[in-house]
């Protein structure tokens, strides 16, 4: 079967369908990994996108139960040059032809994607329809250029819970798998869910937490009635300007409990600050982007995943930018001066990605530790 990407400037691809077969719109964008394909397919911050990857052959090792980062997919669409349909590793358990056809999430291969990033990195990410029903070219960009933006839009309320739950989990063991927590709990976190990848609450689990897990809108009083040693603050999708709810319950939070973001939670905690954000060009995804702390000349390769940043001339005084992007110069991490609170706009926690900012969870954990003993 067929099937067609158009972009909303009019740029239109073909190649064969895989996957589910129908008609989709999200904002088109790429990632730069070279494994790690199942969990970006389950990262919720994907939701509203239609994910290219850039390295050539995807599906080789199959698809497991075990390497996802939540319940299901969450993006729009999935783009590759090749997908391998007779995987090989003994963890494999099907194909991802069969997993996307399970999850209605409709695949594309055989397009040149080398020439659909080109054209994103010089054009910018924008919405495209993804179709396997309908190949025409005039109708495909007609219905791209009417798509919403994804701009502007509360993705979150698509992906967050909807009641609270204790996450016990704790990271990868070569020998066991994924265990429960060893010992007695040393701290409690209260986690927000803007779209929270497991792995997170995996490392929170791993350094001594009790964690529970609380839906994207829940009031902070509610927060601090559990009585927590700090707040977490999750990624999530798209633009967070409209998470209003959000930056309301943070600017509560703030100086009453220590408080740690990633990604959406890093820009949430921004605003909150009194910040801004805008979109990037064509964001930042992959396991490969260079960040240099500002203290220092240490140097980390993080685990990127982010269409919108901090605008630094925006930050005001109180707010410290500790991490900088040495492609572009965006700031990829902040702290107040005074109050317990710190966030970063990468992902510490990989999956995929290198570990080389795992540090970040021990600094939550002092954070927590000094805060108790005031």
């Amino acid at each position: 079967m067929k099937a067609a990407l158009a972009l909303a400037d009019g740029r239109v691809f073909y190649g064969r369908a895989f996957g589910a077969s129908g008609e989709i719109h999200g904002e088109v964008v790429f990632n730069t990994s070279m494994t790690g394909y199942q969990e970006i397919l389950t990262d919720p911050s994907y939701c509203g996108e239609i994910v290219t990857m850039t390295y050539p052959l995807i599906g080789n090792y199959g698809i497991n139960s075990e390497d996802v980062e939540s319940s299901r997919p969450h993006l729009s669409g999935f783009v590759v040059k090749e997908a391998c349909d007779i995987p090989s590793n003994w963890r494999s358990e099907m194909t991802l032809d069969a997993y996307l056809k399970m999850h209605n999430v409709i695949g594309v291969s055989g397009i040149d994607t080398r020439a659909l990033v080109r054209h994103i990195r010089d054009k910018g990410a924008q919405t495209g329809i993804l179709s396997t029903v309908d190949l025409d070219a005039d109708s495909l960009v007609a219905k791209a250029k009417a798509a919403p933006s994804i701009v502007g839009q509360d993705l979150v309320r698509e992906v967050t819970c909807t009641e609270s739950y204790d996450w016990t989990e704790s990271v990868w063991d070569l020998a066991d798998g994924y265990q429960p927590r060893q010992g007695p709990a040393q701290f409690k976190v209260v986690a927000y869910d803007f779209g929270i990848k497991r792995n997170i609450l995996r490392n929170l689990v791993a350094k001594g937490c009790e964690v529970t897990v609380v839906s994207a809108d829940t009031p902070a009083e509610e927060v601090l009635a559990l009585q927590p040693d700090g707040v977490f603050l999750s990624n999530g999708p798209g633009d967070p300007e409209p998470i209003t709810y959000a930056q309301e319950n943070i600017r509560q939070l703030l100086g009453k409990v220590p408080l740690f973001g990633i990604c959406l939670g890093h820009q949430l905690l921004s605003i909150a600050l009194g910040g801004r954000t805008y979109k990037l060009k064509f964001g930042h995804r992959g396991g490969n982007q260079p960040v240099r702390r500002t203290t220092g000349h240490n140097v980390e390769i993080t685990s990127q995943n982010h269409g919108f940043a901090v605008d630094a001339a925006s930050l005001q005084d109180d707010a410290v930018v500790t991490h900088i992007n040495l492609n572009d110069n965006t700031v990829e991490g902040l702290r107040h001066k005074t109050l317990p609170a710190f966030s970063v706009q990468y992902h510490p926690e990989a999956s995929p990605g290198p570990h080389d900012a795992n540090y970040l969870f021990d600094e939550f954990i002092t954070l927590m530790s000094d805060w108790k003993k005031q």
